[in-house]
This record gives C-alpha cells, structure tokens and sequence, in this order.
C-alpha cells in the first residue's frame, strides 16, 4: 500500500469535547484503493475521526487532506466523501429509486444518467429490481446495501462507514462485509471503516489501527497486529490470548494455537490438568489448570482427540510476548 498514492491525509488533528473526551494530535495516512479500518471499543474516539473527515464534527486543531487538498473547512455535501451511518437514514417515504437519485439530482445529473447509473449500482450491490419498493419492505441488510449503494452513486474520493452492520445478525453481517470487501475490490475505492467488532475488522482490512481512549495504539496489517501486537493491551483486544503473570512482574502473552499439549505426570511450572475439553468443528478448545490460573489451548482435532478430562499435561510454547504489567 504504502508504494500507492496517499489519499487521505489527517496532521495534527484534534478534536476534544467539554467532557475531555475526543482525540489529540492525530497523524494518519489512508493510501489509494485502501481498506482502513479503525477499531476500538466505545468511547475511544474512532468514530470522532470519522465524523471530522465527513465534516459533521468541526476539527479544533490540525488539518485534513484529500488528495492533496484541505476539506477541513468545507461542509459534509462539499467534500469529496460519502458516509453510510449505522441507521441506514433511508427516506422512508420515497422509493428505493427516488432514495438514490436524489444526491444526483441535486448535482443537476441528466435524468437518463440518473437512471443508468442507479441501475447499474443495485446491481454491483445484487438489490437489482427494487427501485419502486419503499425502504420498509426490504430486510435490514438490504436497506444497508441500499445505503452503500446511495453512498457509492456520488464517487467519493473516499467511502467512510460508520460501523454499518452492526443492527444486523451474525450471518448477515458475514455476508455484507463479504459484498463490501468485493465491491472495493472491483471500484478500488478508498475506505475508512469504523467498528468494534475485531473479527470483523481481521476479515477485511488492509491495515487497521486499534485506538485506545483517543490514542493510536498500533497500526498495521492484519496479520502485524496478530502476530506482532505492540502493546498488552493490543494483545488483549486481537483475538484470544492467555496472559500469565510471571513472578517478577513481567506478563507472558500466549495465543492459544501456539501452545502445544503432551500428556506428562510430571509436576513442573508448565504441567498442569485438563479441565474441559469442548469440539468446536475441526478443532477444540482445551482448558488447562495451572496453579491459579486457567489457560486456554486450541488443538487439532486428530490430537485434541487423545486427551481426557483431568490428564495431566505439560504446556511448551511456540511463540509468546512479553508485557510490563
């Protein structure tokens, strides 16, 4: 990514509230055709910076960049951005159609290229053949991909979404985020993506950065922030992880795939007793008693298989980081 064309640019930016909420000095680079995605729990600010790149929260200090130009002053409909909300803000008393058509309208589009180009776009996003139906007949995964359709018909240098599934449930989310992930791939379009949701965030990002109370803890790819997590609280908030506190303050991060099981009546730091085994399809997650402290260890099923309910095991790790408490 980073040998593309920097897109978006936020320097210096921040944006505080009366609460002392809100970030400070932000710093960030979304290239040409990226897929970035901001993940944090609530509160933590990433959907402030979604908001000051939209134009719908005032910026206090800083400046936002697209291609090359300053936006921070120019109002949401001047930007060269689309937002899609997590309420869809369908108008409910006008069609699917007149919903679409209205944002080319207002920029005086000629009404055959309204028709064409709306037509076109319910069919990248597979609602084709509903433009005479009213937002209250459809599902609500397909108000949003009506939504992301609408958003998509202005050509916005850059797609912003405001954790935009996450009414919906577990299959139809899956589902959505598999059509998005498509449909920037085929329009190479710029997004920021806002969610809390991590396994979302791993399945579809190019990069994401994992914010902390306003701050950027680490960004990277996927598989960086996996793998390589810069901090303990990275580690806690990216997929399972054991932590075990080691005697001179230090904590030990373990995932739990890269521990390995082997049956041992040995009593030794890193032997323990098997107190659950549960068979998640081609896998299971084993629990371990180690003292105080319960770790959790997945296994293959052809391995997971040969072990019982209170074995005694011993523990050897693959790979694990290192935290100051």
């Amino acid at each position: 990514m980073s040998k593309r064309a920097v897109k978006l640019e936020i320097k210096n930016m921040s944006k505080l509230f009366k609460n002392g909420d809100g970030v400070r000095e932000v710093n960030l680079a979304v290239y040409e055709g990226e897929f970035l995605t901001m993940l944090g729990p609530s509160g933590c600010g990433k959907t402030t910076i979604l908001r000051a790149i939209g134009g719908f929260s005032d910026v206090d200090e800083g400046d936002i960049l697209i291609d090359d130009r300053s936006i921070v002053h120019l109002p949401p409909e001047k930007r060269p951005t689309a937002m899609v909300f997590q309420s869809y803000n369908l108008w409910s008393h006008m069609t699917i159609y007149d919903n679409l058509a209205f944002g080319l309208q207002i920029r005086k589009v000629p009404k055959k290229e309204i028709q064409e180009r709306t037509r076109e776009m319910l069919e990248l996003v597979k609602m084709g053949g509903v433009e005479k139906k009213y937002p209250a007949q459809l599902s609500g995964g397909q108000q949003q991909r009506v939504a992301i359709a609408r958003a998509l018909l202005l050509q916005p240098s850059v797609l912003l979404l405001d954790e935009p599934f996450s009414a919906l449930d577990a299959k139809i989310r899956s589902q959505m985020r598999e059509e998005l992930k498509r449909i920037q791939d085929d329009l190479n379009i710029t997004v920021v993506f806002v969610t809390h949701d991590q396994a979302e965030a791993m399945a579809i990002s190019h990069r994401i950065v994992v914010m902390n109370t306003g701050v950027f803890e680490q960004v990277g790819t996927p598989t960086e922030i996996y793998d390589e997590p810069a901090s303990r609280y990275v580690a806690s908030f990216i997929g399972d992880m054991n932590f075990i506190q080691e005697p001179d303050g230090k904590v030990l991060a373990v995932r739990p795939e890269a521990i390995t099981l082997s049956k041992s009546d040995e009593n030794g730091k890193w032997n323990g007793t098997i107190r659950t085994i549960m068979v998640l399809g081609h896998y299971a997650e084993i629990i371990v008693q180690i003292g105080d402290q319960a770790l959790k260890v997945f296994q293959p099923r052809l391995i997971s298989d040969t072990f019982r309910q209170n074995d005694r095991v011993s523990l050897s790790f693959d790979k694990y980081h290192v935290y100051n408490n």
